[in-house]
């Protein structure tokens, strides 16, 4: 997936250090918990900054801005920083304990600083760091709002941080068939969308297949279900989140799995008989992002065997078939129910 081009969340994070309200810290580190990389951040201190990213796009343009990246499981847990930058995701309960996850990492007299859009939630974001923290400070840019704690000494109320903690924690959903968690894309229910395209994949597809946008695993545990002769799967997703949960559904799966963090939209090493997604069409804001899907489809093709078939699912509204029929020699509709649309693509093109 590319990043959006304007990142004004971003850039409101750093406006209170910009204004000199509040310090970047000269000892003790910075952890930026869901750090993106864009001009604020560029032209911010480095100095002793650990950056913290698992949907993978995001990670990749921080690795390759030369900043430091890291899994936050793997720190040190009594490890404590300076100052924790945070930019919490939309979903409720991901977004409180990565707020007490960022209280839980501030050293005595440390700092939580977050900020978020204020059509994303962040009032609400405000007030959950309030009733973690004490007292906090604003300011509002751009559509945005940035917020910060006094020097901290610890959480606020130590029961209410503890709960959300463990808000976002694995757990079993529809009655144990799967394991999911929160920020997981349509992580406790199936998506009606994927849900439609496995009631229509054909039980004779065969062979080496891929599952682009894998999520939890829902599609690839369909389609090992539903078509006996597939012999292997590859799961590629970008959040790493989803990756786990699907590592995890598919524990027991009757073919040997492979499962890549990985951005569809960078291309793939290996071809496959069978290709099947449910392309995404948000990046990190709620604007639709139809190049994302048609990008999914480009690279469909171009890691298609000749013999080879693409099941795709999308919203009806998204106008994919130019992309389809400049892709695949064949294209077939499906099944249109519920305001989306199953696609069949055959013959892939030899695209430069």
């Amino acid at each position: 997936m590319s990043l959006d081009l304007a990142d004004e969340a971003l850039n409101t994070l750093f406006q209170p250090l910009a204004e000199g309200l509040l310090d970047w810290p000269t000892e003790g580190g910075v952890l930026f918990l869901r750090a993106r990389t864009g001009h604020a951040l560029q032209q911010s201190s480095h100095l002793g900054l650990i950056c913290e990213q698992e949907f993978k796009p995001s990670a990749d343009a921080l690795t390759n801005a030369g900043l430091t990246t890291v899994e936050l499981d793997s720190l040190e847990p009594s490890r404590r920083f300076a100052l924790v930058l945070v930019l919490p995701p939309r979903q409720r309960e991901e977004a409180r304990a990565l707020l007490a996850q960022a209280v839980a990492r501030c050293a005595p007299g440390g700092r939580v600083l977050a900020s978020m859009r204020n059509d994303e939630g962040a009032r609400t974001g405000e007030d959950d760091l309030a009733l973690l923290a004490g007292g906090i400070s604003n300011l509002s840019r751009r559509k945005c709002r940035a917020f910060w704690t006094a020097a901290l000494q610890g959480p606020a109320d130590l029961e209410l941080a503890d709960k959300w903690a463990k808000l976002d924690a694995p757990r079993a959903i529809l009655d144990g068939r799967f394991i999911s968690r929160p920020g997981v894309f349509a992580w406790d229910r199936i998506d009606p969308a994927s849900e439609l395209l496995a009631a229509h994949l054909p039980k004779n597809l065969a062979g080496h297949a891929a599952d682009l946008g894998a999520g939890y695993g829902y599609l690839s545990t369909e389609l090992l279900t539903r078509c006996p002769q597939i012999t292997t799967i590859d799961l590629y997703e970008a959040q790493s989140r989803a990756l786990a949960m699907a590592r995890e559904n598919l524990r027991d799966a009757r073919v040997p799995c492979e499962f890549s963090w990985h951005d569809v939209t960078a291309g793939l090493s290996r071809h496959y008989d069978v290709i099947v997604s449910n392309p995404p069409f948000h990046a990190q804001s709620r604007e639709d992002r139809p190049d994302l899907g048609r990008r999914f489809i480009s690279v469909a093709a171009q890691s298609l065997n000749a013999n080879g078939s693409f099941w795709m699912v999308a919203n009806r509204h998204l106008a994919y078939e130019y992309t389809l029929n400049e892709c695949f020699a064949e294209i077939r509709s499906v099944a249109q129910k519920g305001g989306f649309k199953v696609i069949e693509a055959r013959g892939p093109r030899q695209q430069a």
